[in-house]
């Protein structure tokens, strides 16, 4: 991971989550340390109900953690810009507005210049392949579509750090590996700081440079791997390399089995 002066983009210790069902207290997640550097690609490996999710709204600050420590540090404070835009599974752009007003709300909110607002629209829409469809609607466009406008309109607030939810989780197999491809060209480009959670073993080995894997609830981290792949990456071909599946079967024991004989907590994650 790459650390620079100002130290990780996201250093966690001892971080908690619990909350309250009926009379009951239920940990979420509990013990995690993890760092993140500036311009890393970390994914965030588990099984459902695990406490993956509610560790990411944390690392976003959508959700207050009630244990530990955490602090986000954003090379761009000062700039007016939030720190950090997420991008969720379900789809979020709003159906009265075209591609193009989606994409350039963020913006709008924060008080950018129509001019720049424009440029920086013809931007993404050409990274993000959807040019031709800047005056569509929602309802006009595919599942992957609506995935490249959500994926657009982070990335046009100017966040340094981008959390992703299992973004392509609905998606068919095919479209998956299509947005993967995409996303893979688009981090190159950016080199944001991205956190992405998801239950796929595929997925994470294709887009990360480093893995984590999750326990059941409550979510301990049990292992941590760096992905020994270089970039640019290919996601259609990287299957086809024999290291692939030697790490794919460790991440998938990890991951079955709780992985308890590998944890690697503190410094490691």
């Amino acid at each position: 991971m790459e650390r620079t002066m100002s130290g990780y983009a996201i250093e966690g210790t001892g971080l908690g989550k619990s909350f309250a069902v009926g009379r009951r207290e239920v940990k979420a997640f509990a013990g995690i340390d993890l760092r993140v550097g500036h311009g890393e690609f970390l994914a965030i490996l588990g099984a459902s109900g695990g406490g993956k999710t509610t560790l990411l709204r944390v690392l976003a600050r959508l959700e207050e953690h009630t244990e530990g420590q955490l602090v986000v540090r954003a090379t761009n404070s000062g700039s007016g810009r939030p720190p950090s835009a997420t991008v969720f599974q379900e789809p979020s752009a709003f159906p009265w507005m075209s591609v193009r007003r989606n994409i350039a709300y963020g913006m709008w909110a924060v008080g950018v210049s129509r001019a720049e607002q424009r440029r920086e629209v013809d931007r993404l829409l050409e990274m993000v392949g959807l040019t031709a469809f800047a005056d569509a609607y929602p309802h006009e466009l595919s599942g992957g579509m609506k995935q490249r406008v959500a994926v657009a309109r982070a990335l046009a607030v100017g966040s340094e750090i981008l959390f992703m939810d299992e973004p392509f989780g609905l998606l068919d197999e095919q479209t998956r590996l299509a947005l993967q491809q995409d996303l893979i060209r688009i981090w190159e480009q950016t080199r944001k700081t991205i956190v992405f959670v998801t239950h796929s073993i595929q997925e994470a080995i294709v887009l990360a440079d480093r893995v984590l894997v999750m326990s059941s609830r409550p979510g301990r981290i049990v292992l941590s791997r760096e992905v020994p792949f270089g970039r640019p990456r290919n996601a259609f071909d990287l299957g086809r390399d024999p290291a692939f599946a030697e790490l794919a079967a460790d991440l998938h024991d990890a991951l079955v089995g709780g992985g308890h004989d590998n944890a690697k907590q503190g410094s490691d994650a």
